[in-house]
């Protein structure tokens, strides 16, 4: 994960140049500027992700240059085999998209749909890992 971590810290930084470059010559037109700032945050998230997924696992096979492929054999992780929550999820945006257009109390519904949706999702499995 070392190698994706460097990749998004050279996009974020990047995109860090183009901000400061674009608000300095744009005088400082908030559309754009807004709009880079956010990707920069984006591309340092996706940057902290990775090397702290480096910190936590060490180095892969694909992170050396004498790895092999016979290293990364194996189960890779745990994936639940079927869940109900994806679909509460799709309903809830569903609802929440057209709440944005006609009315407010719709708006909110969907809110809580996909809150409980994302919510029962992530905690779907907690405490269970014995039984896996």
């Amino acid at each position: 994960m070392k190698t994706e971590a460097v990749v998004f810290a050279g996009v974020a930084g990047f995109f860090l140049v183009v901000d400061v470059l674009y608000a300095v010559w744009s005088g400082a037109e908030p559309a754009g500027t807004a709009a880079l700032t956010v990707a920069t945050f984006m591309a340092l998230l996706v940057t902290f992700f990775f090397s702290r997924r480096h910190q936590l696992i060490g180095q892969r096979p694909e992170d050396r240059p004498d790895g092999e492929v016979r290293e990364r054999s194996g189960p890779l992780d745990f994936f639940p085999p079927h869940s109900a929550w994806p679909v509460l999820i799709a309903a809830g945006a569903s609802v929440l998209a057209v709440g944005a257009v006609y009315a407010l109390w719709l708006f909110l519904i969907g809110v809580g749909l996909v809150g409980a949706g994302v919510a029962g999702f992530v905690f779907q499995y907690a405490g269970d890992e014995g039984r896996r």
